[in-house]
């Protein structure tokens, strides 16, 4: 029997999949702020829980008729995709590096971009529709009406990031499944476009009148029934549709290019989550804005996808549809140590010791993603068997990191 959910201390609405001696003291004080708030119904806190900037990592916060814009995040609709194939790992070439040196020409990573439209949307009728689709309704977000905007330099580089990985903890992997199978995994969201729209957004919410007394002014809500709020939630639906477009476009020049480089491959239906954005639900007999920052929804049978880090792999998981926790899971590991902690603690030896058997980059620009510096991923899935159940272990093979 699960040891959890626990309460955190000092609250009365805060319920955790995690102990509340391993959080650390900053963390906790992000959560009792939000648990706080006038507007907060209950607060589920994740395995993978962690200090965020604006909001915590691994929270999931029911409000009522209000949102908080930091409690989504400035990476709009982040989620992961992952595909299965027909491929036996056996199957795979002996020596990988051919094949990430072709998914790197086929997908810009870190701040490289497409210099137009991506070839792949061209190439694909449905994206290609899907593409214009969200291009043309650029114009219509109303982040145009509250900040001042370069207009065309901001749609031209939401046009040209579509299809592209980004930095950071985002990833495209290929790995080893104990179903006997290969998967392809990625990891990324709705790149600078989202980052923008959600700072313009949570810097008009902290200058409302309502927001002027909190303890923590990046905690500011947008009200129900307010333009302020249909603006940000007008713009957030887009961006998550656009963070999903950004997946489906990589993941389906990853598909192109695996194709062309091994005969015979075929690719099964993919597993989507968001796991940084808004959703309206139903929970204890009252409807709920619910916001999931570092979070996947794990309703009964949905099926998602928790990652570790570029050493570990990731899980196939399928929702138990918990209400206790909101319907909510872990989106990761999480981290245990910040980026500059692992820059000063590691080096690039560590790097390459801790990925041995991994085709990646072993180099200094990547040593704050090293899998020590991450939660141990098999720990965090243990502590959620009641809010999921594992379909598949998959371990990393091939990582793509920008």
């Amino acid at each position: 029997m699960s040891m959890f959910p626990v309460p955190l201390s000092g609250t009365d609405n805060t319920m955790m999949w995690a102990k509340e001696a391993d959080i650390e003291p900053q963390t906790q004080d992000q959560l009792r702020n939000v648990a706080r708030l006038p507007w907060t119904h209950g607060v589920r806190v994740m395995p993978d829980v962690h200090f965020g900037l604006g909001a915590t990592v691994g929270s999931v916060i029911a409000m009522n008729q209000a949102v908080a814009p930091a409690a989504v995040g400035v990476d709009i609709g982040c989620g992961m995709t992952a595909v299965r194939t027909n491929l036996r790992p056996d199957q795979l070439p002996d020596s990988l590096a051919k094949l990430r040196q072709g998914i790197e020409r086929a997908v810009p990573v870190g701040f490289s971009s497409h210099r137009d439209e991506p070839r792949t949307v061209g190439k694909h009728r449905e994206l290609g529709d899907r593409y214009r689709a969200a291009m043309a309704s650029f114009a219509d977000l109303k982040v145009h009406e509250i900040a001042s905007i370069r207009r065309g330099k901001a749609e031209a580089k939401a046009m040209a990031q579509v299809g592209t990985l980004g930095g950071g903890n985002h990833f495209i992997e290929l790995c080893a499944g104990d179903d006997g199978r290969v998967w392809i995994t990625l990891h990324s969201g709705s790149r600078g476009t989202g980052n923008q729209l959600a700072r313009v957004h949570i810097e008009a919410a902290q200058e409302l009148a309502h927001n002027q007394n909190l303890v923590d002014r990046d905690l500011a809500v947008f009200l129900a029934g307010t333009p302020q709020m249909e603006a940000y939630l007008h713009d957030l639906y887009w961006a998550q549709s656009y963070a999903l477009l950004n997946r489906d476009v990589m993941l389906q020049a990853v598909c192109d290019e695996l194709s062309h480089q091994i005969d015979g491959i075929a690719f099964e239906d993919p597993i989507r989550c968001h796991h940084n954005y808004v959703a309206v639900e139903h929970y204890d007999g009252e409807e709920l804005i619910v916001t999931r920052k570092g979070a996947i929804r794990a309703g009964a049978g949905d099926m998602g996808v928790i990652p570790g880090s570029m050493g570990t792999g990731s899980y196939i998981v399928r929702g138990l549809g918990n209400p206790e926790s909101y319907q909510s899971a872990s989106h990761g590991a999480g981290r245990k140590m910040s980026r500059n902690a692992a820059r000063k603690r590691y080096t690039a030896a560590d790097l390459a010791a801790q990925t041995e058997g991994i085709e990646c980059r072993k180099d200094a620009g990547v040593v704050d993603e090293i899998p020590a510096a991450y939660k141990d991923i098999n720990d965090v899935i243990d502590a959620q068997r009641d809010l999921v159940d594992v379909v598949a272990r998959l371990q990393t093979v091939l990582c793509v990191k920008g």
